[in-house]
């Protein structure tokens, strides 16, 4: 088995369209050494994929992505390691939730007023054992004929400028941050590049995420370009941060992206992973 990992991935208990226990077959497939399962502000797929991954050499690490707004921003932690069995972690985890189902209402009903008949029952039917993310609002939008493909939805109507766009609601990367260190994990930057800040406002941002506790910053990423992935080596080691990376694999949600390798330019060794851990 090759000594290949990959922090950052999704089933379909969120945005994804692999089952937990198909994404396990999957990374097995690959040959990945490590897989840390990061759906969207649930842990529910965790279970299948440890029962998935017995008796195998694939280690899989409990995940979260949670979905934060900051500055103006979607700014998204990445927890690694967490105890997912905690209650007191599982508890807090509804406040996320809740801010994230508060976020979608409001989608549907601009979604109504630009024309659009969606209903949070339709969605509920359409994606029922699902954490909805803009993906799910995307697919819908597609598959009932009011666009004529996934990204055409984000560009005229959910994308972060679009009209019915909604950012999420008094959810800090802060308090982010203090929940997954309560659940025992280590809190990552996911794909601070894709935040847009502008100027110096991202190593301002990740120092002061830094103050509140953050453990690394995810500096492999599949749509990174050379140089950016060398600016996020670069200042995590000046900030002394860990380096975390991963491919953001949604299955067929993102096609041009494969597990464990992203769009061909991923090779993230297990001794990220261990360098995580032990910090």
């Amino acid at each position: 088995m090759r000594d290949l990992i990959d922090l950052h991935t999704h089933s379909n208990a969120s945005d994804g369209t692999y089952t937990p226990k198909e994404l396990i077959a999957y990374a097995q497939e690959k040959e990945l050494r490590a897989i840390a399962l990061t759906d969207h502000d649930t842990m529910d797929g965790i279970e299948e994929a440890m029962e998935a991954a017995e008796g195998t050499l694939l280690e899989v690490i409990p995940g979260i992505e949670l979905s934060t707004t900051w500055w103006g921003k979607d700014v998204h932690i990445v927890g690694l390691g967490i105890d997912w069995k905690d209650t007191h972690f599982r508890k807090e985890l509804t406040y996320f939730q809740q801010s994230r189902d508060a976020r979608n209402i409001k989608m549907i009903e601009r979604l109504n007023e630009h024309g659009m008949d969606i209903t949070y029952e339709a969605m509920k039917e359409a994606f029922p054992d699902s954490v909805w993310t803009r993906a799910h609002f995307a697919r819908f939008l597609f598959e009932h004929g009011y666009v004529g493909s996934v990204s055409e939805a984000f560009d005229r109507y959910l994308g972060d400028r679009a009209c019915c766009y909604v950012p999420r609601e008094k959810v800090t990367p802060a308090q982010a941050i203090r929940l997954i260190h309560e659940g025992g994990g280590k809190a990552v930057f996911a794909h601070p590049v894709l935040c847009r800040f502008i100027d110096d406002r991202l190593i301002r941002a990740v120092k002061e995420l830094k103050k509140a506790g953050l453990d690394g910053l995810e500096a492999m990423y599949s749509t990174y370009k050379p140089f950016e992935e060398r600016n996020m080596i670069r200042l995590a080691k000046e900030l002394s941060l860990c380096i975390s990376g991963g491919s953001d694999f949604h299955g067929t949600n993102k096609p041009h992206i494969d597990l464990g390798s992203g769009m061909g330019n991923l090779k993230i060794p297990y001794s990220v992973w261990e360098k995580i851990k032990e910090s």
